[in-house]
């Protein structure tokens, strides 16, 4: 029972609380980011809800269902990033695709991510059910072939392939259907799914980062804990005890994650991910852990984040040349000559035609295999707010917004109206060239 949670001693009087009877209807699990609360409310709803004695390898179809978070007496709401987490999992699974333990690790990594797009949360919100169900189809359909997957006689090059495409599909997910708080139809939808009767033995609902409700979504909260149902578990996470209002606090029995030592983080990452960290970040002051999962992420960033300053250096270049030096627009200038001296270091060849860009931006993107469009669009946006925020110009201020309100057409178009993200891309250069032209120098 919790063997999964390394060096914590919150789980040890979790322990101890449930083999006593005296385990508390709604709980809290607080702590950094990387000390395993969400592990322990994964394990705990396995542990409650097992048909046996809780046993870590309990064999019974409820922990089964567990194992593989397919259980239909567990909800979890609340948005977080997935993308290191899921990355370092699929590098686990690749080095070693015969380890049953390493596909698992996979396959639970997306299915954290689907768990908050269930049909008990989507019902009520017919906005994201619409905008998430092609993707959300296509990974089921992944998964499904993922767990059928034979790895002993399939060929690497097609468990490569598979997993790319559950990533892509995984990272669309994440960039069009996770709010950055919890709506209150969440809430709504968790606490009508608590009044059912359960499937098993116990219902067990988690909301991650609970410090990210809407007071009205703490005030909906707040009524299904003054009365939760008996059959039913309640976890909230969050990062910060202090961070959670003092009505809600006193509904809930705290239980404190530390900081884990460097050791117990190697530990972690020898156990789970079956791996050992680099050197170039073992001396982390930080997270150690977090730095690991952070570095699967380099490859895309790497690729992604220059072709973003590229797109921006591009296009203050189409923009320079209908001025003279002196007259072209400030902003432009300055995003211009912020950039391109990261875009000379990538090597990535001049370019001011709107379809010669298009054409090297899906080619160095692979298409946007491993970043979504939506999620290439962001860290443009992302690389101008940088530079927009250092100027006190109200002319700065202007350009961010032509940006973002162009770009967000541009997603929109591409993720919601399935237009082609060659045509959207082509128009946004236009549009963009366009309106800053406009500006004042």
């Amino acid at each position: 029972m919790f063997e999964n949670i390394i060096e914590q001693g919150a789980v040890l009087q979790l322990r101890d609380d449930i083999l006593s009877g005296r385990d508390a209807p709604s709980m809290l699990f607080f702590g950094p980011s990387g000390c395993g609360k969400g592990s322990a409310a994964l394990e705990l709803a396995r542990v409650l809800s097992c048909e046996k004695n809780g046993d870590w390898k309990c064999s019974c179809s409820s922990c089964e269902r567990h194992r593989f978070l397919q259980h239909d007496d567990l909800l979890i709401i609340g948005s977080r990033s997935f993308s290191s987490d899921i990355s370092a999992c699929r590098s686990a699974f690749l080095r070693n695709p015969s380890s049953q333990s390493a596909k698992l690790l996979f396959f639970r990594s997306l299915r954290k991510l689907q768990l908050r797009f269930s049909p008990v949360i989507l019902e009520n919100d017919s906005k994201t059910a619409k905008a998430v169900s092609g993707v959300l189809q296509s990974l089921d359909e992944g998964l499904n072939d993922f767990l059928m997957l034979d790895t002993g006689t399939c060929e690497k090059a097609v468990m490569e392939k598979l997993c790319n495409s559950l990533i892509k599909d995984a990272l669309k997910l994440e960039d069009e259907g996770l709010s950055d708080t919890i709506p209150i139809n969440n809430i709504r939808s968790a606490s009508s799914w608590c009044r059912l009767a359960p499937g098993g033995k116990r219902k067990t609902l988690i909301i991650e980062n609970a410090e990210n409700m809407r007071d009205d979504s703490r005030n909906s909260l707040l009524k299904l804990l003054e009365e939760p149902p008996a059959t039913v578990s309640i976890v909230l996470n969050a990062q910060r005890r202090e961070a959670i209002i003092p009505t809600i606090l006193s509904r809930v029995r705290p239980y404190r994650f530390l900081k884990r030592s460097a050791e117990g983080e190697k530990e972690v990452i020898r156990r789970i991910f079956q791996d050992k960290p680099e050197e170039s970040i073992l001396h982390e002051k930080n997270s150690l852990l977090n730095s690991y999962l952070d570095s699967f992420l380099t490859q895309n960033d790497e690729t992604m984040r220059p072709l973003a300053a590229w797109f921006i250096v591009s296009l203050a270049r189409a923009v320079s040349l209908s001025f003279k030096k002196n007259n072209i627009p400030a902003a432009v200038y300055a995003l211009g000559e912020r950039y391109a001296p990261v875009c000379e270091t990538a090597g990535i060849e001049r370019c001011v035609k709107s379809a010669g860009v298009v054409k090297i931006i899906h080619s160095k993107s692979n298409n946007f295999e491993f970043v979504s469009f939506s999620g290439f669009m962001r860290l443009v946006i992302e690389l101008v707010n940088t530079v927009t925020r250092e100027a006190d110009n109200p002319a700065y201020i202007a350009c961010n917004e032509i940006f973002k309100k162009y770009i967000n057409e541009a997603v929109t178009a591409v993720d919601v109206l399935n237009i082609n993200s060659t045509i959207t891309l082509e128009a946004l250069f236009y549009k963009l060239k366009t309106a800053l032209r406009g500006q004042n120098g």
